[in-house]
This record gives structure tokens, C-alpha cells and sequence, in this order.
């Protein structure tokens, strides 16, 4: 395939990845934007759970009594260490349908208020971002529209680049300009500068995935790449909700005694770790249901969405005895990247920094895609689409091995090429004219 062809034929894909990926753009970036200050939102739905003071504070095994009085027939699930002095302590009960309730307890022993977790500001945006509340089919659209995204943005870098080299519409957009060349110049201006954000972004929500990170698991376990559970979930449930899976395996030896310590104990061995928040606190029968090494056994944790700072320390229920610690540094160099990549979708990484380094990321992209949508419609001729003209000549080598490298590692992006090659044949048959 020529050169002038080659253009044409990543014209056209780009334009075709671009008006799909546009309306789940703009729905990603929107909520993606939101959950990345997750923790002030949290902290802003709590305020007024906060800075309740302690004269009259009572223990932690009181407050639980409190909690659970409140809601009988619950089962304690875990209870969160006050972020400071004078909070009201969280905790989280399960009833007797499942569902999980927080429950928030002054210092003083009063219950003053409770919240679900699926009903939370965070939680719903996430399941939006997430699945766009359709359960795994919205799942697999989004990661579909993820992975078209990716190719809009290789295929962009393509387009952008110079020919010839000039810094002028390249690097900054001409200023000079009018109508719909300057749009083009901020389009590829713009689209150059958010590139690597972008991918670096969309990458590293990939395990979350479905298809992605269902075939990543595989990999990472069955080919024996890394030992022990993965510390974060995928598919429709398992997106930004923290971490649900377990840290490396801890060596451990002790086994529950039919009479333990107390909610207190393990209360003040938290204290003593200096956690990141949030510090959760789970008893034996919590940590029953992951198996492993820490079932039978209090589990303290942090579950810091800087993955950096999470910690694991279990204790025996019996003699509050150590029995095992783990951290980040602990995990598979596999598992460290991928949580590094999640702390950074998630703008936890390393704070309000990169919080708004994400948020500057979704609007550069939203303003890109948007200059995109208007380049086309001062193009589009009147009752056409506008699409760029089908090249008819063969793909080049070249263009056939990227789409297939493509293909492997983002497999619904393959999948969908497929189709899409396969109704493409069927639509030219169709109206190819018949031989006399």
C-alpha cells in the first residue's frame, strides 16, 4: 500500500474509532473525573460523623455493643479506625439478607448514623464508570470502547505526525488560523499532548476487565507467572471498589481459640501500626470466607487506594501474637505494576496531583474528541456521513501485523475487527453488480 493510501486507510479508522468511542468518552471522563477525589467525597458524606470530641468516649468493644444492639440479628463484618481523634468509628455489619451496613458510632458509644456501601457517592459513579449500570454487558462495552480508544490514539499519533517535521500546528496549534483548520491545528495539538496520559490511563484500567483481566488472571496463575491472590477484582463488581482480594501469603501457624481477645485488643495493635487510612479491623469469621493463611485469624489492614502504602498484619485470636505481616514491597514485581497503575487511574498515586493531572487527562480528551465531532460536521456533505473513501487497495504487511498485534492484547477490540472485516465482505458482495 502506498504511502498516500496508508494515510487514507488510518484516516478512516480513526474516524470510525472515534465516532463510536465518543458518547462512552464522555461518560468515562465525566465519572472517572468525580471518582478520582473519592476520598473527599467520603470524607464530605461522613462530615457529620467528624470531630465529635472524646470526653465520655468508651471502648471499642462498647461501641460495637452500641452497633450491634441497634441491629439485631446483624454479624460484625470489620470496624474502621477513626481517620482522627474525635471521628466516630465505622462499623460494618452484615444482615441477615447480605447486605452490608455501616454503621457510625461516636467516641461516646452513641449510634448517629448509618450508610450502605452500594448507595455511596463513590460507589454508584463507579458502577457508571464501571459498567455503566448494566452488569457484565456494560463491562464489555466499555472495555470494547477502551480498547478503540487505544487504537483512536495510535492511529492519531500516526496522523499527526508531521509531514514534513514543522513545530508550528504540531506542538502549538497556529493561532492565525480560522474555521476548520484551526480546529484541525488544537485537534492534533492537543491529541498529541494528552497521548501518553491517555494510554498510560486506559492501560491501567485494563485488569479490571472483564475479557482483559479474565485472560491477564489466567496468565498470571495458571501459567504460574505469580503465586497467591491478586489484590484487585475484575469485571462488572470488581472496578474501583478497593481492595478485595488478599495481599501476599503470610507465613502463619495460629488457629482461633474457642474464647479470643476482644474487638479492643486488636483495636490497639491498629493503633500501634500507624496504618495508612482507611485501617480496617476484621475478626476471624470475616476472614473465613477468603480462606488461606489468615482465616481463623484478626486481620488488621490498610486499604489505602495508594497501593504503596497498603499493609497486612493478622494476629492470633487467642494471645494476640503476631503471625504474619506483608506489604506492597512483598508483592510479585507483576502485582507492584499493576497496582501502581491502579493507585494512578485511581489519582491516589501520589495525591492531589495526580488527581488533577487525571482530571486534566479527561478533559484534554473530551475537548479533543469534541473538535473531532465538529472537524466532521464542517466536512460532512448534506444527507452523507463523510466518512474518509475506502482505499481499495490490499493492507499493507505492515498495517495487517499492527491490527493483529493489536488484536492479541486487546482481544475485544480483535474480536470486534472481525466482525466488522466479515460484514464488511458480506456489504460489498451485496452490492457488487451481477456478471452478464
Amino acid at each position: 500500500m502506498s504511502a498516500p493510501n496508508l494515510y487514507q486507510a488510518v484516516w478512516r479508522w480513526h474516524f470510525y474509532a472515534g465516532l463510536f468511542v465518543l458518547p462512552f468518552i464522555l461518560i468515562l471522563s465525566v465519572t472517572g473525573s468525580i471518582y478520582l477525589f473519592k476520598p473527599q467525597i467520603d470524607r464530605w458524606e461522613e462530615r457529620a460523623y467528624l470531630g465529635l470530641g472524646t470526653q465520655g468516649a468508651v471502648s471499642p468493644d462498647q461501641q460495637l455493643a452500641a452497633a450491634m444492639a441497634a441491629n439485631p440479628g446483624a454479624r460484625f463484618n470489620q470496624y474502621r479506625l477513626p481517620r482522627e481523634v474525635g471521628d466516630a468509628a465505622m462499623i460494618q455489619l452484615l444482615r441477615g439478607d447480605g447486605s452490608k451496613r455501616e454503621i457510625y458510632v461516636s467516641p461516646q458509644g452513641r449510634v448517629i448514623g448509618s450508610l450502605a456501601p452500594e448507595t455511596r457517592i463513590a460507589a454508584v459513579v463507579a458502577r457508571i464508570h464501571g459498567s455503566l449500570l448494566i452488569g457484565p454487558w456494560g463491562d464489555r462495552l466499555v472495555e470494547l470502547a477502551a480498547s478503540w480508544t487505544i487504537v483512536m490514539i495510535l492511529s492519531g499519533l500516526y496522523l499527526w505526525w508531521p509531514r514534513p517535521f514543522r513545530l508550528a500546528g504540531t506542538v502549538w496549534p497556529r493561532l492565525r488560523l480560522r474555521g476548520r483548520p484551526l480546529l484541525k491545528d488544537v485537534h492534533r495539538v492537543t491529541g498529541f499532548w494528552i497521548a501518553g496520559l491517555v494510554l498510560v490511563m486506559l492501560a491501567s484500567g485494563l485488569p479490571w476487565a472483564g475479557a482483559w483481566g479474565g485472560a491477564f488472571k489466567w496468565a498470571r496463575t495458571e501459567l504460574g507467572l505469580v503465586k497467591g491472590a491478586q489484590d484487585w477484582k475484575i469485571g462488572a463488581d470488581g472496578g474501583h471498589v478497593g481492595h478485595r482480594g488478599a495481599m501476599p501469603e503470610m507465613a502463619t501457624a495460629a488457629i482461633a481459640a474457642p474464647n479470643g481477645l476482644p474487638l479492643s485488643t486488636f483495636v490497639a495493635k491498629a493503633e500501634a501500626q500507624h496504618m495508612a487510612f482507611p485501617v480496617m479491623i476484621l475478626p476471624p469469621h470475616a476472614m473465613q470466607k477468603f480462606g488461606g493463611p489468615t482465616a481463623n485469624l484478626w486481620t488488621v489492614k490498610s486499604e489505602a487506594q495508594n497501593r504503596w502504602l497498603a499493609r497486612r498484619v493478622t494476629y492470633d485470636p487467642a494471645t494476640g501474637a503476631e503471625t504474619g505481616r506483608s506489604g506492597f514491597a512483598d508483592q510479585h514485581i507483576l502485582d507492584r505494576v499493576v497496582n501502581t497503575g491502579v493507585a494512578w487511574h485511581e489519582g491516589q498515586l501520589f495525591g492531589l496531583a495526580n488527581q488533577l493531572i487525571g482530571v486534566a487527562t479527561a478533559l484534554g480528551l473530551i475537548a479533543t474528541s469534541i473538535l473531532g465531532v465538529l472537524m466532521w460536521l464542517k466536512r460532512r456533505p448534506r444527507g452523507g456521513i463523510g466518512a474518509p473513501p475506502r482505499v481499495g487497495d490490499r493492507p499493507a504487511r505492515g498495517a495487517i501485523a499492527a491490527l493483529i498485534v493489536l488484536g492479541i492484547l486487546l482481544p475485544l477490540f480483535g474480536l470486534s475487527v472481525v466482525i466488522i472485516a466479515m460484514a464488511d465482505r458480506i456489504f460489498a458482495a451485496t452490492r457488487r453488480p451481477a456478471s452478464t
